[in-house]
């Protein structure tokens, strides 16, 4: 399994619910100028449309996850 790095810090929304250590969901996420779906796996549950941060990379497009808050529309200051 070759890890893919670019992904790593990438922000993406759940499509298919995380079950936490129960096993894995499917996240959309935005990298290399595009969006693509990976395998998702998370400590926590996590519902369909949460907004998460790709942590890791454990290859064959699977990816560690936790919740994201992006800090600027909390402030109401959208970076994007």
């Amino acid at each position: 399994m070759e890890r893919d790095d670019a992904v790593i810090g990438c922000v993406g929304e759940v499509l298919v619910g995380i079950r936490g250590t129960d096993g894995p969901g499917e996240v959309l996420v935005r990298v290399r100028g595009g969006s693509e779906t990976f395998l998702a796996w998370s400590q926590e549950p996590l519902p369909r449309g949460a907004r998460v941060l790709v942590v890791e990379s454990r290859g064959t497009r699977q990816v560690d996850v936790i919740e994201w808050a992006d800090p600027l529309e909390a402030l109401g200051l959208d970076a994007g």
